[in-house]
């Protein structure tokens, strides 16, 4: 999902993605810890995704007040 998408969503679609992305994510390193991943850039970038997530909701929270 690139930056322009994550603008075009709506509040609610977007804390839901966030919730949904946060729970794959920490899966993901569960699963690393046990058993390598063939991509471990993989948890790089769901990290870096669910960030970007946050500061979108952050900066709308911020334009609101």
């Amino acid at each position: 999902m690139k930056k322009e998408e994550i603008k075009e969503l709506s509040d609610k679609e977007l804390k839901e993605r966030l919730e949904v992305a946060e729970k794959e994510y920490l899966q993901t390193k569960i699963n690393h810890s046990i058993t390598p991943l063939d991509n471990p850039s993989k948890i790089t970038k769901d990290r870096r995704m669910i960030a970007r997530m946050k500061t979108e909701l952050r900066a709308r929270e911020l334009k609101i007040k």
